[in-house]
């Protein structure tokens, strides 16, 4: 099984302001997999450069490390003043 949860097709915006020579935009995608030897599912997390399909990185995470991913970024955004939701 093999499914897509969210994307994120980034464009200039998503750049910075004053960074926009130095940072490329970034597109991100998640999606379920259980397609492995072991038949575990896990959470695929792929994240890529604009312009340069078939070159990004691909991680494929244990549910306990796409539950700490999650931590991770629900503090960074209550470190920034934002909701982090639940």
């Amino acid at each position: 099984m093999r499914r897509s949860i969210d994307d994120h097709p980034a464009g200039a915006d998503d750049v910075p302001p004053g960074l926009e020579d130095d940072l490329a935009p970034v597109s991100w995608a998640v999606a379920i997999s259980d397609d492995y030897d072991d038949a575990e599912p896990r959470v695929v997390l792929t994240v890529e450069e604009v312009g340069r399909p078939g070159e990004g990185l691909v991680t494929h995470l244990s549910p306990d490390l796409a539950r700490r991913l999650r931590v991770a970024l629900r503090d960074a955004l209550r470190e920034i003043g934002e909701d982090g939701g639940s």
